[in-house]
């Protein structure tokens, strides 16, 4: 929290102004706005208001100014100490909109907040959808491959875009998905008389390139089509990550012992969870996509892998929820954010140290999982894990054998079998003491 010193309580309200050329305001809205010392907003909303503004007696240069960047917000708040200041939000402002920046950087107690229909709202209003059955996402200064995590079969899409994520490129990434039959909607200037709304394939938009739309704009995203190129549920294959090698081959955890250690780690909204010896992501990866709010620390000092790492966090659209650091556990986890859970898949000899680090960074509550393939790592784990004090411990040995068609030497199809090592894993949970 910033700047709480400078404010007084219920001292600053942030005022949603709706879907319309003339601010749609609520009584309350009306009032505090007339009321107010200082008024913040962009040149756009502050002429929504205008005639509120004319109504009342201050003169409306006395009591406006035009919003700066949002580092510089706090300073200009902190100046107008002791006065009542009211900042104007697109919509509502708690829906994708500024009042979540100032929840996180004011506490409750400063703030007021005065809703009103948003353009999610409106775009599902003009189309008939029920909010209930449409998923929202921001691309709104955000990575434009967090859309990756969101194109699934018979999904419906809202999206809220900036430059770098204008209705073509999105048209381009469903094609690139799989689903180059979806329709996209873009509803502009929503509430204005210029409000226009078109509809376009995907395959249809990609080749127009040169068609333009106004910035004020939401796109809404029918997605139609077999896709089968991004993950629909949890156990991506192998053959989808990038790893240098052969297609489902080189530095990365196998789909079924994958699919363990995401059942043991139980990966929840805000965890914080490091992923030592990421190699090239197979875990951080499928951590980070089926869990949005989660942050994924990926910790790699091999640059080959971290370069695949990378190449799969954009791939998949995670790059806004895994960190990559680059170099050597223990001495990587220094500076790092606390974790509440830790899978360790790669220790470089270290493991003894780093089993002693993680459980001793842990908080009650917290999870370590830890795999094995060698004997020497399967003993230390175990001899860990016997003698870890407050432990709850679970142990798994995951044994597979794949069959794959092939032909024999009489040119017959044979089912064949790869035998792949047991994987031993380790759920440690840190727990109270009882006694």
């Amino acid at each position: 929290m910033v700047l709480m010193h400078s404010v007084a309580k219920d001292n600053i309200h942030i005022v949603g102004l709706g879907v319309a050329e003339t601010a749609a305001l609520s009584i309350a809205a009306q009032s505090i706005i007339k009321d107010a010392d200082i008024i913040i907003g962009s040149e756009r909303q502050l002429m929504t208001i205008n005639m509120l503004l004319s109504e009342n007696v201050c003169k409306k240069k006395e009591r406006t100014v035009v919003l700066p960047l949002l580092l510089e917000l706090p300073s200009l708040i902190a100046s107008y100490k002791g006065k009542l200041v009211v900042v104007l939000a697109s919509g509502d402002p708690l829906y994708y909109g500024i009042g979540r920046w100032f929840s996180k950087n004011f506490g409750h107690e400063y703030l007021r907040f005065y809703p009103a229909v948003s353009s999610i709202q409106a775009a599902c209003h003009e189309l008939g959808l029920a909010l209930q059955d449409v998923d929202v996402i921001s691309l709104h200064g955000r990575p434009l491959e967090k859309i990756r995590t969101k194109l699934h079969q018979n999904q419906k899409l809202v999206v809220l875009t900036d430059q770098y994520s204008q209705p073509q490129i999105l048209a381009k990434e469903c094609i690139a998905a799989g689903f180059a039959q979806s329709t996209l909607i873009v509803c502009e200037n929503l509430g204005y008389a210029q409000q226009r709304i078109r509809s376009f394939l995907a395959v249809q938009l990609n080749k127009q390139q040169a068609l333009l739309f106004d910035p004020l704009h939401v796109t809404v995203i029918d997605v139609v089509g077999s896709g089968g190129v991004l993950p629909e549920f949890p156990g991506i294959p192998d053959s989808h990550f990038i790893t240098g090698k052969v297609a489902g081959k080189g530095m990365i955890s196998k789909r079924e012992v994958r699919l363990v250690i995401l059942s043991l780690l139980q990966a929840s909204a805000q965890d914080i969870i490091w992923d030592i010896g990421a190699g090239c992501g197979g875990i951080s990866v499928e951590l980070a996509y089926w869990n949005e709010t989660a942050t994924v620390y990926a910790i790699e000092h091999h640059r080959e892998r971290l370069k695949y790492l990378l190449q799969n966090c954009q791939c998949f659209g995670v790059t806004h929820n895994v960190k990559i650091i680059e170099g050597r556990a223990p001495e990587a986890l220094n500076s790092l954010p606390l974790p509440n859970k830790i899978f360790i898949g790669g220790s470089d000899g270290e493991l003894n140290s780093l089993l002693r680090t993680a459980w001793n960074i842990l908080p009650l509550g917290g999870v370590l999982v830890a795999s094995a393939v060698i004997g020497s790592t399967k003993k230390i784990l175990t001899q860990f894990a016997e003698t870890a004090k407050n432990a709850a411990v679970e142990s798994i040995e995951v044994s597979i054998k794949r069959g794959d068609i092939k032909i024999n030497s009489n040119a017959m199809k044979e089912l064949v079998y790869e035998d792949r090592l047991p994987v031993t894993i380790f759920k440690i949970l840190k727990q109270e003491n009882k006694y």
